[in-house]
């Protein structure tokens, strides 16, 4: 992605927030919390049903905040992907200037000041580190349970919340969700896009690789809250507890696709290429024996596993 000619937004800081058949009132929420915070909004739609409702509602958003500029709806008529709506999402960031974006899930809530903490965290952080920084991400937790949920690492002798001599609260990590992570936009420039054709599941994760593998640092910290659910609810206590996480057979399918050739990658770290082999050995035997769609799940995890070799 190139740098174009532009000028610099006087806002710091935009929100991109990828969407597709939103619950309206918990997207409202997200949105007023992020305007509330001078935060201006880039929304990518990826083919909803109630995009008509999610227009009308940036229009009375903007008239509520006019002292922002007016939300920005990209509409496509189909579902092209998590990864493609980020990128486009960020190509129109930077044609309006702003030097920083904060990405979104649709269904995270945040508090009210974690814009400006997040901001805070990054000035301080940069002030103070040699490292150039490629992301800060928020701490998660269950908006259900109250479980939060470490900053993980993938090194052979730190594992989770390795933190940051000398800094309160902030972690140093090789991961952070996409959802609540403050990215300066310069950064593309070096680390470059999401992965284009991983669609969804670990998009995050093999981009947060590109970036170690070319010596940026990657922060967590606890001055920011993201309230945010990692995959979908389930009554089983494996997943209830956090331990393991379920999402539909065909996000299994991506997952496995996605995850086998990142395997291959040479900028993916080694540990956790050993420790996710036994991680999916382990989650596939559960979802095969121990769930009511196992023939589902074996189907998408048998795709998933002859396509990898497809991606580039």
């Amino acid at each position: 992605m190139s740098r174009p000619d532009s000028h610099i937004s006087p806002f710091r800081v935009c929100a991109i927030i990828v969407t597709w058949q939103p619950e309206l009132p918990a997207l409202q929420n997200l949105f007023v919390s992020l305007l509330s915070q001078n935060c201006p909004l880039i929304v990518v739609d990826n083919g909803s049903a109630n995009i008509n409702e999610l227009n009308s509602l940036l229009t009375e958003l903007a008239a509520r905040y006019p002292q922002l500029p007016a939300p920005v709806l990209v509409s496509w008529q189909q579902n092209q992907g998590l990864s493609l709506a980020m990128n486009e999402g960020l190509k129109q960031a930077r044609g309006a200037g702003y030097p920083f974006v904060l990405l979104f899930d649709q269904d995270s809530q945040i508090s009210a000041d974690f814009v400006q903490a997040i901001l805070a965290q990054h000035d301080q952080l940069a002030a103070a580190t040699k490292q150039p920084i490629a992301a800060i991400g928020p701490r998660l937790q269950d908006p259900e349970t109250g479980c939060r949920t470490p900053f993980r690492c993938f090194r052979w002798t730190r594992r989770s919340d390795a933190a940051l001599a000398g800094f309160d609260g902030v972690y140093e990590t090789d991961f952070l969700i996409s959802s609540g992570s403050l990215i300066p936009v310069p950064v593309l420039d070096a680390v470059g896009d999401m992965k284009a054709d991983y669609f969804i599941d670990n998009i995050d994760l093999e981009w947060c690789f590109r970036a170690k593998a070319k010596s940026y640092a990657l922060y967590g910290t606890d001055k920011a809250v993201l309230f945010h659910r990692i995959g979908e609810a389930s009554q089983n206590p494996l997943v209830k507890s956090g331990i393991l996480v379920q999402h539909s057979p065909l996000r299994s399918y991506y997952s496995t696709r996605n995850r086998i050739h990142l395997w291959r990658q040479p900028y993916a770290p080694l540990d956790w290429k050993m420790r996710d082999r036994v991680r999916f050995v382990l989650k596939s035997l559960w979802l095969v024996f121990f769930t009511s769609r196992r023939r589902e799940y074996w189907q998408q995890i048998r795709r998933g596993i002859r396509d990898a070799g497809a991606l580039s």
